[in-house]
């Protein structure tokens, strides 16, 4: 005997799902790239199918799930949680080939970019994609393997590892330290412009102000100067003599070793940050096994600078 399952329509279960996590029906249209109208009609023949109310029209023009929604809504997030999990396991297969590497834009640019030939040389059997944003994207809906993220290590319910340490130092071009007005102490910042990192995930801790303070120095206007979005601009702001910029060992370490970027003097401050290795909870798949043990051999050089020691 065939079963036959009855169930609603699926649109409409799913806008409904979207409309329980939210506030409003604007809020989940915008979620699922509709108008809160059409949330609002697809939740309508929802409860029209059931014959029961799911929402409850408050007078903030907000809505409230009933009773029934409330119990329908937990039973079917964790169903279309099972669904996408699923989905995304069936897509994984056949892209055993592939390593999807999330992290963030100044980060893939400054750091990530210049060694990954390196780990496409030693495994050619993977091809590496870089996706490059400023939040910890969702590994199942995103199809992630491995992100490399800036922060304190705590992301709830995932494996963070400790990669790299940091520090932060102003830094400028070797045409800026060697000219006029000179550049070889704190105080000297004075006179000079500053370039401030906007950027909410790189250096979100350690700004010129919070610099000025640890290093002890007072009588500068920390917060005038251009402002850019991401570190690596504000870098190369500062490599093409725009001013003084924040770089830490890790972002502005090849441009330090390059020449492009010079210390103006030896004064830093720990940062209270450190960039982690971030997976699923659980073993490692072999190709993030691999890239993991490559990370490691990679910032090996720099750990002893920005340990602390």
């Amino acid at each position: 005997m065939t079963l036959r399952r009855r169930l609603p329509p699926l649109n409409a279960v799913r806008a409904f799902e979207a409309a329980a996590r939210h506030p409003t029906f604007q809020a989940a249209g915008d979620e699922l790239g509709v108008s809160a109208g059409a949330v609002a009609q697809q939740v309508k023949a929802l409860e029209g199918w059931f014959g029961v109310p799911l929402f409850r029209r408050l007078p903030s023009r907000g809505v409230a799930l009933t009773p029934a929604g409330e119990r329908y809504a937990a039973a079917v997030g964790d169903l279309l949680d099972g669904f996408a999990d699923a989905t995304a396991r069936l897509r994984r297969q056949g892209q055993d080939h592939v390593l999807t590497v999330n992290t963030t834009h100044s980060f893939a640019s400054l750091w990530l970019i210049p060694r990954i030939g390196a780990f496409r040389a030693r495994h050619p059997e993977l091809d590496v994609r870089v996706v490059a944003n400023n939040t910890l994207a969702d590994f199942a809906r995103d199809e992630l393997d491995v992100a490399i993220r800036h922060g304190r290590g705590r992301y709830r319910g995932l494996r963070a590892d400790l990669l790299l340490r940091d520090s932060v130092f102003p830094v400028c071009s070797p045409a800026l330290r060697d000219g006029t007005p000179p550049l070889a102490r704190p105080a000297d910042l004075a006179r000079h412009v500053l370039l401030h990192d906007d950027d909410p995930i790189d250096l979100e801790a350690v700004a010129w102000p919070d610099w000025l303070a640890a290093a002890g120095v007072t009588g500068i206007e920390a917060r005038r100067g251009p402002r850019f979005t991401h570190t690596f601009m504000v870098l190369q702001a500062a490599t093409a003599g725009e001013g003084v910029a924040l770089a830490t060992r890790v972002l502005g370490g090849d441009l330090l070793a390059g020449g492009r970027l010079v210390r103006p003097f030896p004064e830093e401050v720990a940062s209270p940050y450190a960039f982690f290795i971030v997976t699923p909870e659980g073993q490692d798949p072999p190709k993030v096994a691999l890239f993991r043990a490559w990370l490691a051999e990679q910032a090996a050089p720099l750990s002893p600078l920005c340990d602390g020691t």
